[in-house]
């Protein structure tokens, strides 16, 4: 079972288990079922790899560790697994052949199972091995939970109107898509974060010290829409609250200010279905006020609420707000590819198995 175990780590020690909490029905259901369960993942943590995360989900359901992917240790520790019994494999991405997409590696896996289940939608937007290759190998199935993100994101290529979407984060470049393929389907779109740095740049701003990304052609095209919101007014790194067009050389953009709350306020109040994505302050360093006020917002809300991005992830736990929304996804990166090209690498894998049975 490829299974989402990426969870944030800070020296080792998980910071946030949701991912891992929305995975565990479906190992419950294979362990009642009797299955041995082989789990292989990855993680972004390469220095602790995998075990740390194996000792965590050891206390909610039984799971062995091997701190190899493939050869005669793994061998071994699965040969020995009884009816019900789990046991998770290292870090995939130890091994060249996971992200290389080799048919090989693909194989060594296979070898070991009867079945293949992703239950990782996070990941299955990379062409990775254990993602697209893996399936043609094994009668392959999608886990619950995988099976939950595709159906509620699936309901978001064609939302309820009026429709309102916020998008916050970084990486421009991998946001226009989604910008633009909504751009017609919602009464606004509201751009905030590092995202709305570089819309300021183009207009011709001082962004200071502010985190800017690529200023890209695209950006030109996007001012002149008049659904394109940006920030009336921003926090600094001084504390101050200013207009985007004062910031002076020196000054740095955290956050939102509360005059751009309260227009976001009024949009939500109209809107029937709304699509958050990505933090709009630098969370990381501590400036989550304006993420922490809309999530506060949209919690109160009754339309229908799609949510995802790992820092908002982090934001809804710290809130404890999971049960607040319509749908809370465990993917970032995935869930924008789907949104935008309305589906995915690991999903059409699946597809191309099922229609080959």
């Amino acid at each position: 079972m490829r299974l989402d175990l990426n969870l944030p780590t800070e020296g080792g020690v998980i910071q946030n288990d949701f991912r891992l909490r929305r995975a565990i029905p479906t190992m419950e259901f294979l362990k009642k079922s009797g299955a041995k369960i082989i789990v292989i993942s990855h993680t972004d943590a390469p220095e602790y790899g995998l075990k740390p995360i194996a000792r965590y989900l050891n206390k909610t359901t039984s799971v062995g560790f091997v701190p190899s992917v493939t050869g005669p240790l793994v061998r071994s520790a699965v040969s020995q697994l009884s009816d019900g019994g789990a046991v998770v494999l290292e870090n995939l991405r130890t091994d060249k052949g996971e992200e290389k997409n080799s048919f090989k590696f693909a194989k060594e896996l296979a070898s070991m199972a009867d079945i293949y289940v992703n239950e990782d939608f996070a990941t299955s937007h990379r062409r990775h091995a254990s993602i697209v290759s893996l399936p043609e190998l094994l009668p392959s199935y999608a886990g619950l939970l995988f099976e939950e993100e595709y159906r509620h994101l699936r309901k978001f290529l064609k939302p309820r109107k009026p429709f309102f979407f916020i998008l916050g984060g970084a990486k421009l470049e991998t946001k226009i898509p989604l910008i633009k393929r909504y751009l017609p389907v919602a009464f606004s779109v509201f751009i905030g974060g590092a995202l709305a740095n570089s819309f300021f740049k183009t207009k011709g701003y001082e962004m200071g010290k502010s985190v800017v990304g690529k200023l890209l052609p695209d950006i030109n095209f996007l001012l002149k829409n008049k659904k394109i919101l940006l920030p009336t007014d921003v926090r600094i790194l001084s504390g101050s609250t200013i207009s985007p067009r004062n910031l002076s050389s020196k000054d740095k953009i955290v956050d939102i200010g509360p005059m751009a709350l309260a227009e976001l306020k009024k949009k939500i109040s109209k809107a029937k279905s709304v699509l958050f994505n990505g933090p709009v302050g630098i969370y990381n360093e501590g400036f989550g006020w304006g993420t922490e006020e809309i999530l506060k917002l949209l919690a109160k809300s009754k339309a229908e609420i799609v949510l995802g991005g790992g820092d908002t992830l982090a934001v809804v736990s710290k809130l404890k707000l999971e049960n607040k929304f319509s749908f809370v996804s465990t993917a970032g990166g995935a869930m924008l590819e789907f949104l935008a090209e309305g589906t995915l690498p690991g999903i059409e894998a699946l597809k191309k198995k099922r229609d080959q049975s």
